[in-house]
């Protein structure tokens, strides 16, 4: 018995072009040498040269804090030389004047060492509270209660609406809108009832920095008046205990001065690089992050700072901006985390970056976790937060070791899976009992590029062939893709249709594409589960019947039904799905003279229905029930056509009830065009034609066929030598083609059978050493028709060795 058709091994090259993995040769770039002002390139190594944008901001950080520490130094020596020597010393015989001068110098400068500290804590808070733009909670609490009476009250007046839906309206935007949290926000903090904008963080640290100015200010000018006027009081000869108060005094104010004008250069160069270089813009126009990127920069570069200025001078200066997002992403702050998963998107989707920060992120287990558990989050105010993360794991997953990294995180299928909701039902989940209703908010919560990223990221994962068995064996999942799968008329259709609704279409269509052509006894389980669906082939039919506009979604759709083909019980149940098959005849029968889009849409059509049709006698006698036998007979002298159409016809003659032998019989009247074909073609066409003609001789006569040769113009003993010579041709038969021995062995041996004049000159042409050779050479792809990855599915009834010792045996007994 004759098993599935030679398009299988098509649609095994397919499951490989899917699977495998593609190996892309490094890119080459150049090191600048820059002694000779050229280029070295190293073949397969990539090598870059673009430097860290905010490698500029550490490196000001540094600068800034050697400032600030040796300011900080000489002031903490002059605050000990004034208690020690002076204050301590010579308190009682010391001047009124530099006594209140060096108090006041005291007292001034320690606020200003004080406030220098928690300047740096304001400024930070600065950060934190205007991390989204600026917007914070506080201005939300007194703008909640107004926003809800505005919006609702418009839902009053209209009369189409129930008290219901009012009442749902009113939650949904309650929902949206945070009126109760468990701790405080900076920004919310009530230090003063009536004046609470005094302690906004950014105002604070103003005020902060400018007390630290006039206080530098005033340190420089009343120690500058001292040292320059001298005035430290007369010396009497004998008086010991004066004897070193002019040189102890200069000391002070010198140190005092010292340290108020390196205070005052370090907030100079401050200004000169932050407030008038604009360092701060430049580096966020450098690291493409837009205009809110700024507070990401500004956060950054006073979190550098703050570690040079409490550490060593070096601390700072070993951050990175990747490594310093992925810290925000732990934090238990909204706008932390938000903030950090801007920094990531933006750099991971940027060319100059992308690459570096992509591998460090890959290989930080914890951050991959973290964005992972993101995806979980389903409150719409975090939802920038969750399409961060997902887009930063979409470019992550590209590279099939980070997608087994991500897909080794538990519940990770089920965490991308989250990001997958169907607002086309609207708001209906079928439970399996009945259909259950569910409140959404999807008016601003963008579900289409939520669905749209899942469904790439699944894409991604599905490469792999254990993530495509965790894909199907996570609960609900596979349904989601499936659903995702449906479009009516009316959206095939439309022309005023969205790109979004028809590409969500089209990604579902090819993750389920990938998990269909899965090898090894995973793929089988997993197109059993697709089968077994209740609305797969139905949501394709629909494609199929109203696709025309469409044809990348018709032949994703036709794909799909290929490889389910490959299941027994799958094939069954396509075909008894009403108007599958006849969609399909429709597709691959229409006008050939069409784009090239259309005509590999064609050509996908005609490989479905190979495998529909091979070792299915219900699905046959449906095709020749459609009245295409004909057509398909005609479609052979089309040169777009004939390589499918020809393996169609040879199932339908050999599957075939006995009934419609009378209707098989016009297939005969292609033998002329055959004939010709197995003459002048090769490869792959001449292995269908001869497939076909060692089948469809079986419904004429030997007188008949004498008549087909005469009308062809092509004698017998040119096409026996024409096999022949096919079997030395193809000693081993290449993957494209594996059957080409077997259908000429076949027509020989019809050939021989039918006069035994074939049966000499087969002799004379040594036909015995070519068929003892494929005894010797046969190889298991030989044996079957159906694959998986590399393992067939379905063996030949009747082995290649039984075919070579039938024709053996006639040669012999001539």
């Amino acid at each position: 018995m004759e098993h599935r058709s030679s398009v299988a091994r098509d649609v095994q090259l397919h499951i490989h072009k899917t699977n495998d993995i593609v190996i892309h040769e490094p890119r080459t770039t150049g090191i600048e040498n820059r002694e000779n002002g050229g280029t070295i390139f190293v073949p397969g190594i990539r090598l870059t040269s673009i430097e860290a944008p905010e490698k500029k901001l550490t490196l000001l950080a540094l600068r800034l804090a050697v400032l600030e520490k040796a300011a900080t130094g000489l002031g903490t020596l002059g605050f000990i030389w004034a208690t020690v020597v002076l204050l301590g010393g010579f308190a009682i015989t010391l001047g009124t004047t530099d006594f209140w001068f060096i108090t006041v110098i005291l007292l001034i400068e320690g606020g200003r060492i004080f406030g220098r500290s928690r300047e740096l804590e304001w400024q930070h808070q600065a950060t934190w509270s205007l991390a989204d733009a600026g917007i914070n909670s506080f201005r939300l609490l007194k703008s909640s209660s107004s926003k809800i009476s505005k919006r609702v009250k418009p839902a009053f007046r209209m009369k189409t609406y129930n008290d219901r839906q009012i009442k749902a309206e009113i939650t949904r935007i309650e929902r949206r809108v945070k009126l109760v949290t468990r701790r405080w926000e900076s920004a919310d903090v009530p230090i003063l009832p009536y004046a609470s904008w005094v302690f906004v963080s950014r105002n604070i640290s103003k005020i902060l920095q400018w007390f630290q100015i006039m206080a530098a200010i005033t340190c420089v000018v009343l120690s500058t008046i001292k040292i320059v006027r001298r005035n430290f009081g007369d010396i009497e000869k004998g008086d010991t205990d004066k004897r070193n108060r002019e040189a102890a005094l200069l000391i002070f104010y010198s140190l005092a001065l010292a340290e108020a004008s390196l205070f005052l250069l370090e907030k100079l160069y401050w200004e000169l690089n932050v407030t008038y270089g604009k360092v701060l813009e430049q580096i966020n126009d450098e690291c493409e992050f837009g205009h809110l990127g700024i507070i990401s920069i500004r956060r950054f570069f006073y979190d550098a700072y703050s570690r040079c200025v409490e550490g060593s001078v070096f601390d700072g200066v070993k951050m990175d901006m990747v490594s310093f997002a992925i810290e925000l992403l732990s934090s238990n702050s909204p706008d932390e985390q938000l903030m950090g998963a801007r920094i990531l998107q933006s750099f991971s989707t940027s060319e100059r970056f992308g690459d570096d920060t992509l591998q460090k992120i890959g290989t930080t287990f914890s951050s991959v976790e973290r964005l992972v558990e993101m995806l979980n989050w389903k409150d719409p105010e975090e939802q920038n937060i969750r399409h961060a993360s997902a887009v930063i794991l979409l470019k992550l997953v590209r590279k099939e070791q980070n997608s087994l990294r991500v897909a080794g995180i538990p519940g990770s299928m089920e965490s991308i899976s989250s990001l997958l909701y169907d607002c086309r039902i609207s708001g209906r989940v079928m439970d399996g009992i009945g259909e259950k209703s569910i409140t959404a908010d999807h008016e601003d919560y963008g579900f289409y590029e939520f669905n749209h990223l899942g469904l790439q990221i699944f894409k991604k994962l599905a490469r792999d062939h254990e993530n495509c068995g965790k894909i199907g064996s996570t609960r609900g999942l596979l349904r989601k893709i499936i659903d995702f799968t449906c479009a009516g008329e009316m959206l095939l259709k439309d022309t005023n249709v969205t790109r979004s609704q028809i590409l969500t279409v089209k990604r579902s269509l090819q993750v389920l594409n990938m998990l269909a052509s899965t090898t090894g006894s995973t793929g089988k389980q997993l197109r059993r589960e697709i089968a077994e669906n209740v609305f797969t082939v139905s949501n394709i039919r629909d494609i199929l019947r109203h696709g025309e506009k469409h044809p990348k979604l018709q032949k994703l759709g036709i794909e799909i039904l290929t490889n389910l083909a490959m299941e027994d019980d799958a094939t069954e149940r396509i075909g008894g799905t009403g108007g599958i098959l006849r969609e399909l005849l429709n597709i691959f029968l229409k006008n050939v003279m069409l784009e090239s889009e259309a005509q590999v849409t064609t050509t996908a059509a005609g490989e479905a229905l190979t495998m529909l049709a091979s070792e299915s006698k219900q699905n046959c006698q449906r095709i020749l029930k459609l009245g295409a036998l004909e057509n398909l007979v005609e479609a052979l002298e089309v040169p777009n056509l004939r390589v499918n159409a020809a393996p169609i016809l040879s199932n339908l003659c050999t599957y075939s009830a006995e009934e419609y032998f009378l209707d098989l019989r016009r297939v005969t009247n292609a033998l002329p065009t055959v004939l010709k074909m197995i003459i002048s073609e090769d490869d792959k066409l001449q292995e269908v034609m001869v497939g076909l003609a060692a089948r469809a001789l079986t419904f004429t006569k030997y007188e008949e066929s004498t008549i087909m040769f005469q009308r062809a113009e092509v004698k017998q003993t040119d096409l026996e030598d024409v096999l022949v010579q096919i079997l030395k041709k193809y000693q081993y038969p290449p993957a494209r083609f594996p059957r080409i021995r077997r259908f000429t062995i076949e027509l020989a041996i019809w050939m021989m059978k039918a006069s035994q004049s074939n049966v000499g000159t087969f002799k004379n042409l040594r036909v015995e050493n070519e068929l003892e050779n494929v005894l010797d050479t046969t190889s298991e792809l030989e044996c079957f028709n159906i694959f998986s990855g590399t393992v067939g599915l379905s063996r030949c009834s009747t082995s290649i060795h039984s075919l070579v010792e039938t024709a053996l045996h006639l040669v012999e007994d001539l």
